[in-house]
């Protein structure tokens, strides 16, 4: 898993279901399932949509660092 190699200084993973949170969908502008949003100092800096590898998400995740 992807939340076991990097550590939690460098990625925190939360999960939300967006049945259950419909306000929290909206506000992040949230229209497909899975969305990913990487957070720096508390603001959304890189928001993407769709499936990705972990691979891929470690390339943003280096991205961003």
């Amino acid at each position: 898993k992807l939340s076991e190699e990097l550590s939690e200084d460098v990625l925190k993973i939360v999960k939300m279901d967006v049945d259950e949170n419909p306000n929290t969908a909206r506000a992040f502008g949230i229209m497909s399932i899975p969305t990913l949003l990487f957070k720096k100092d508390g603001q959304v800096v890189k928001q993407v949509a769709g499936v990705h590898t972990a691979e891929q998400i470690k390339a943003i995740v280096a991205e961003l660092s």
